[in-house]
């Protein structure tokens, strides 16, 4: 069961399940990762909370926290159903590359399919920080490019840092 508030006229937070969580217990794993996570097919907040379940099993990654979820408008491709996106702080022993790989495969798990860029999907997991890290390659910029333009992530980020 989730309460929800109306934050603007476009903008919907929804607190329950595991959305916000803050761990309790320590961790030896090495770096703090911010994931921002989202969705729009299916039952995405149900999805969040498989999401949670499934990272709390396992070993590579210790979950600390979570933030709210927040119901909001597409972007870039705007003929689709609005998106759900919450935050995750991880910890994990992985380097940046090997733990994109990571998220690739737990997207794929999820059912997300890439068809073009923008596209509706099950899941996306993007590194929105790693540690203090800086990385630019082709396929990776951490911190995440856009990460401060976009209210899906601002929003969610302000409860958790």
């Amino acid at each position: 069961m989730y309460r929800s508030r109306r934050v603007r006229e476009d903008l919907t937070s929804f607190y329950g399940g595991h959305f916000p969580y803050a761990a309790t217990s320590q961790t030896s794993l090495r770096y703090e990762v911010t994931v921002g996570i989202g969705g729009n097919l299916g039952d995405v907040r149900r999805r969040f909370e498989h999401l949670f379940f499934a990272l709390k099993r396992e070993r590579q990654v210790e979950v600390l926290r979570t933030s709210l979820i927040l119901k909001n408008p597409p972007f870039g491709y705007k003929e689709q159903d609005d998106f759900f996106n919450a935050i995750i702080v991880l910890k994990t022993s992985m380097q940046p590359k090997e733990f994109l790989r990571y998220l690739h495969r737990v997207e794929k798990r999820f059912g997300r399919r890439r068809s073009f860029a923008n596209a509706p999907r099950t899941l996306d997991l993007d590194i929105i920080f790693f540690d203090n890290r800086e990385v630019k390659t082709k396929d990776l910029t951490i911190p995440h490019a856009a990460w401060f333009e976009r209210e899906s992530v601002l929003i969610p980020l302000a409860g958790v840092k």
